[in-house]
């Protein structure tokens, strides 16, 4: 990626969208889509907020690349999606190099304290890792990420990126329909602190009330001013660890200065058409996203009809060999044994996509290695995604989150940090390979994603949904590359996510009698209202192989938005 400085301005007022409504693809029966394409010859940006998309657009039509975007857009969305990502949480990229045809991978999530032991979570009688509060903050990992990411491919400053979270924080963002029904009742588990900021008379202001976070906004130019070095050997730093000790917490100083992010590579695994999928390995789940298209491809998917109950049930239940082999081995492969060779070997998934018979299988188990019951943490979902794709054909695909709704719970009311719980992805049982251990990083449900071809860049696709991740992204790459959608019409197709055992969720949208044949083969199905974001929030922004033009897709079941131009 060329590196060239220039100065961001603020964000236009007006923005031009270019809608195209032609597909290259055949005609196919499909509903009508709920939003038009949004389509740019040059450069796109998708996130989960339109203030965050319109920032980042900003960016672009001043000639920023696509991290500088990517970057931007993170900020912002580190302001007005408080209750799923921030400051206070992790992050992954994807990066895709134009010019090299390189893709390169960067692990943001933060790591225990040396304190963290098995044996400290005994002596106050533990036997299983708490889901919330703070035993489950591990040091947060977003803001090195945003830096180590400007540091290697960015050609703007730190501050640059801030600017316009900076500005929101200060300033106020809109209370939208879709935040009040997120947390309308969850700001109700926040200590004091956070209640003070976002339900100061007891409740979320009204829709079209603003919020502010004046501390956020500060500690956010205390970020810019001083980098990284400011949140985790800075005061920052200091004021949350002694904030995250007094709530009865293992984090001390020194374990937010000893934070790095790490440049990993992808694990990849090459698809139908010459496609190449890129993840993010171990302690990402992006490994169960690579099994799960590896073991579908055992299956003729198109003969069996989109959405069909044969369709469904084979998705579900590849699903379930996949997560069953994710539970017994992913953890941080720098202290613990991950075969991720051998659970990515195309001769072993054929032998698990085999497994799969006419019936839903009433149990389960992973493919290998001493048999565990442990299941790590899904969360609930609170997560937001980006992607962007500059006129130079650079790309990102980029993920950051709390975990749960509000994370921990627990909010600094000085810095107005919302303290993540990805510590409750970690295991109290000593077998396990994600056991909790000292500079250790839990099981991460993360997943973005990356899609090239022999021509370079074919597409970049990700989602919020904790464990429905994978599933999700799955779903949309076969309504793409199997059935001929376009992106629009992608993410917005009903869509599956199953929980546990036989048990799943299907959007009503989905044909009465595919639901009754589901249940003939031993799923416990249930129908539920579409359009929520029980069912992830998908993005993708897909290279036309003809024109080269970005066409994007972004779902309503959220708060996502693509500009282009």
């Amino acid at each position: 990626m060329i590196r060239v400085r220039f100065r961001v301005v603020p964000i236009v007022a007006l923005l031009t969208l270019t809608t195209v409504y032609a597909s290259r693809t055949h005609a196919q029966p499909w509903a009508p889509q709920n939003r038009p394409d949004v389509s740019g010859r040059e450069a796109a940006v998708v996130s989960d907020h339109p203030l965050a998309s319109a920032a980042g657009y900003e960016v672009l039509r001043r000639g920023g690349n696509a991290v500088d975007a990517a970057v931007t857009v993170a900020g912002v969305l580190a302001v007005v999606r408080p209750h799923m990502n921030g400051v206070g949480g992790d992050a992954f990229g994807l990066f895709y190099d134009k010019a090299s045809g390189q893709v390169t991978a960067l692990n943001g999530s933060g790591r225990t304290g040396a304190l963290a032991t098995p044996a400290f979570f005994a002596e106050l009688g533990h036997t299983t890792m708490p889901s919330s509060g703070p035993l489950t903050i591990t040091v947060p990992g977003a803001v090195a990420a945003w830096e180590a990411a400007l540091e290697r491919y960015g050609t703007i400053t730190l501050a640059e990126a801030l600017a316009p979270a900076i500005r929101l924080a200060a300033d106020g963002w809109a209370v939208t329909t879709t935040l009040e029904r997120d947390i309308g009742t969850s700001v109700r588990r926040l200590n004091e602190g956070g209640r003070a900021i976002f339900a100061a008379d007891g409740s979320l202001p009204p829709v079209g009330a603003l919020l502010r976070n004046p501390a956020l906004a500060s500690t956010l130019t205390t970020i810019a001013q001083g980098g990284a070095d400011a949140f985790y050997r800075g005061p920052i730093g200091e004021t949350l660890a002694r904030f995250v000790e007094a709530e009865g917490g293992y984090l001390r100083a020194s374990d937010f200065g000893a934070h790095t992010v790490e440049w990993v590579d992808p694990i990849s695994m090459e698809f139908a058409g010459g496609r190449r999928v890129f993840a993010m390995p171990p302690n990402s789940q992006g490994l169960v996203q690579l099994q799960q298209l590896a073991l579908a491809e055992s299956f003729d998917l198109a003969s069996l009809g989109h959405n069909s109950a044969a369709y469904l049930h084979t998705l579900i239940e590849t699903k379930r060999l996949a997560f069953a082999d994710r539970d017994r081995w992913v953890a941080d492969p720098r202290l613990a044994q991950v075969p991720v060779d051998a659970l990515l070997n195309r001769d072993y998934l054929r032998t698990r996509a085999a497994l799969v018979g006419r019936a839903a299988a009433p149990m389960v188990t992973h493919g290998f290695g001493e048999t565990l019951t442990n299941e790590p943490a899904s969360g609930d979902g609170d997560t937001v995604y980006l992607m962007v794709v500059d006129r130079d054909g650079n790309a990102v695909s980029w993920i950051q989150s709390l975990f749960s709704s509000f994370g921990s719970g627990l909010v600094e009311p000085t810095t107005g940090v919302v303290l993540h719980n990805r510590g409750a992805g970690f295991e109290l049982d000593a077998r396990h390979p994600s056991v909790m251990a000292p500079g250790k990083r839990p099981f991460h449900t993360l997943t973005p994603m990356l899609v090239t071809d022999a021509n370079g860049l074919r597409m970049t696709i990700g989602t919020p949904g904790g464990h429905g991740q994978p599933q999700f992204l799955t779903q949309v790459y076969h309504n793409i590359f199997t059935f001929g959608m376009t992106p629009q019409r992608a993410v917005e197709a009903p869509r599956f996510i199953h929980n546990r055992g036989v048990r799943s969720q299907v959007e009503d949208r989905v044909a009465t009698e595919v639901f009754d044949a589901l249940r003939e083969r031993g799923h416990r199905v249930d129908a539920v209202a579409d359009w929520t974001a029980t069912f992830g929030g998908v993005q993708v922004i897909f290279i036309d192989p003809v024109s080269g033009t970005r066409r994007t897709g972004a779902d309503p079941r959220r708060e996502a938005y693509a500009l282009a131009y």
